[in-house]
């Protein structure tokens, strides 16, 4: 099985043979963990790190750093390389049905830069790159860009495939750092800068047979994370000494994290560095390519931002390579959530959701920020009371400010609705609930009657084992306070009488079935049936509390009243009722809290 080699497991285990009896890694790995002594377990696990991996220690030394002061106040330059990249990363790369639908996405999201395809790597993505070019598939302040590596027969080919451009960017890459140079090519420094000039300078000269192009060019000192940065200096200044941007048409140096090998201020020292030192910043754009083996690909975009990268190039969701490149969703929308436009738009994040799983073939996780199915809800108890207290201060507040405990987006901003906020499992508590019934059916609970009811639904998540939805809860809600068939006191009509203050409640209720005429005084109509029920050998209640609301508007509407009733044994019973009059439904509430003793 191999795993042997990395000391994972003592050598006493013969595991094939344990794979034999059980088959599963598991009980593989329940017989050598805990078959050991104590003393004895820390022998499967991995060999101590410190003997196997060396820690990236950066040369940079810049005591006076300046990005950790900065905040950021605009967005940067967007580039998409789902085209390309993230393609490239597919396990089944996109067809052109696929490409094609991708693309629309990305131009209706709002990219200005898009890089479309690496075109000399495939028949597939220079015909992508020639259909866009000759149906007229690039809206007029859209940029498509292409990737090349370092050679002069791929350089031609992709000017090709971009003959009739409007505008066009080509990149060009060649990898830069130590461990490559030694054993990927095998090449010293200047043999990586010949490698480097040769081609830049290709792309001069190819650029010029197309003067109807608009022509943009970029350059990668691919693998810059852990290159050392006077050579990436080096490497940079001559290219730029071929193409001679200015800050009318300048360049694009790429600085890629092509593999994270250190923590992201690591990375946000590197670009504030080479910012510093780079000749005529005025003329480059500086351009970000983070990937994220390391899981930060977010946080060292945002501060190297800060330490002054102009623009960044990343993917929807973070697809690409290994653990990916950097998500571009998360980025724009945290910016979003700081009150910085991002120049990128969301407004229906289900369709974009389902449209790059479609493409890509792969499932966007559920807790993924902002995308996912389950970012925007709550289960837990005190989250869903305290998200219901933030949505009744907003709407009281009503200054346009988003202020919500948990929910750092408005999910509305993104084409989401409020409905799915607040599910309910077990772990759910009152405030959850409440929300459902108040947002699916316009009830609101009070207070001590969110208690009761969420016991009720609680008993019922634990039942059946499952997440509740609105018509489980309302079924529940039904079950416990509106009329049932074993109801022993169901109204049949009656009337009140009498001045405000002495209410005669008259009229007729089927106590167990039987219909009988029932009389009873008070202040007023609740008063009035309690006391009519009393007399007829009903439960003697005590109201400690009432209230009710309308549910709609106009000719539709309906009355809820809820009560809560204490017996003369100390029992506190609650009751609902609900009906197009508000004084019916006050007795139907009476007559529900009866039923519940």
């Amino acid at each position: 099985m191999g795993l042997t080699k990395f000391g994972f497991f003592p050598l006493r285990y013969d595991l094939q043979a344990v794979a034999r009896t059980d088959g599963s890694l598991a009980a593989v790995c329940s017989r050598a963990r805990f078959d050991l002594p104590r003393a004895q377990r820390k022998s499967i696990m991995l060999k101590n790190p410190d003997t196997k991996y060396r820690p990236f220690i950066t040369p940079i030394d810049l005591p006076d750093r300046q990005w950790p002061s900065r905040r950021l106040v605009a967005a940067p330059r967007w580039l998409s390389t789902d085209l390309r990249d993230g393609n490239q990363a597919l396990a089944n790369p996109m067809g052109v049905e696929r490409k094609q639908r991708f693309y629309d996405m990305l131009v209706a999201i709002g990219f200005k830069e898009i890089e479309v395809a690496f075109p000399s790597a495939s028949q597939t993505e220079f015909d992508f790159v020639r259909w866009l070019i000759k149906e007229d598939k690039i809206p007029d302040d859209v940029t498509i860009q292409v990737l090349t590596q370092s050679r002069t027969d791929l350089i031609a080919r992709t000017f090709e495939s971009l003959e009739g451009a409007r505008r066009a960017i080509v990149h060009l890459y060649n990898a830069t750092a130590p461990l490559f140079r030694r054993v990927v090519f095998g090449m010293e420094r200047h043999e990586i800068v010949d490698l480097a000039v040769t081609g830049v300078t290709a792309m001069l000269e190819e650029s010029l047979k197309h003067p109807d192009t608009d022509w943009t060019f970029e350059y990668s000192p691919e693998t810059f994370c852990f290159t050392e940065p006077d050579f990436a200096l080096e490497i940079c200044e001559r290219v730029l000494d071929v193409w001679q941007p200015s800050p009318e048409r300048p360049a694009i140096l790429n600085l890629p994290a092509t593999v994270e090998v250190a923590m992201p201020n690591i990375y946000a020292d590197q670009i504030e560095w080479f910012c510093r030192n780079i000749s005529r910043r005025d003329s480059i754009v500086i351009s970000l390519h983070p990937h994220n083996d390391r899981g930060t690909g977010v946080a060292a975009a945002e501060q190297a931002l800060l330490a002054g990268a102009d623009r960044v190039e990343g993917c929807l969701f973070g697809n690409g390579e290994r653990t990916g490149n950097v998500d571009l969703v998360t980025l724009a929308l945290n910016l979003y959530t700081q009150g910085i436009d991002p120049g990128l738009s969301f407004p229906a994040m289900r369709e974009v959701v389902r449209t790059v799983e479609h493409c890509t073939d792969l499932p966007i996780h559920p807790r993924h920020p902002y995308a996912g199915e389950l970012v925007h809800t709550a289960f837990s108890g005190s989250h869903q009371d305290a998200i219901r207290k933030g949505f009744a201060a907003h709407e009281q507040r009503n200054d346009g400010f988003w202020e919500m405990p948990y929910l750092p987006i408005d999910p509305a901003d993104i084409g989401e609705t409020y409905e799915a906020v607040i599910r309910v499992n077990s772990q759910s508590g009152k405030g959850g609930v409440a929300w459902v019934l108040e947002q699916d059916k316009g009830l609101k609970l009070p207070k001590r009657m969110q208690a009761d009811f969420s016991a009720h639904v609680q008993k019922l998540a634990d039942d059946i084992g499952r997440e509740l939805n609105t018509a489980d809860i309302w079924q529940c809600f039904e079950s416990r306070y509106l009329p049932r068939p074993s109801d022993r006191f169901v109204l049949v009509d009656y009337e009140q009488t009498g001045p405000v203050g002495q209410r005669m409640f008259v009229g007729r209720i089927a106590i167990d079935g039987e219909v009988r005429s029932l009389s009873g005084r008070g202040n007023g109509l609740i008063s009035g049936s309690v006391a009519a029920l009393e007399v007829a050998g009903g439960p003697s209640l005590d109201v400690v509390d009432y209230q009710e609301h309308a549910i709609g508007h106009g000719t539709k509407a309906h009355a809820a009243a809820y009560v809560e009733c204490r017996t003369t044994e100390g029992q506190v019973v609650f009751g609902a009722g609900i009906d197009r009059d508000i004084a019916t439904a006050s007795v139907r509430a009476i007559l529900s809290a009866a039923n519940n003793t």
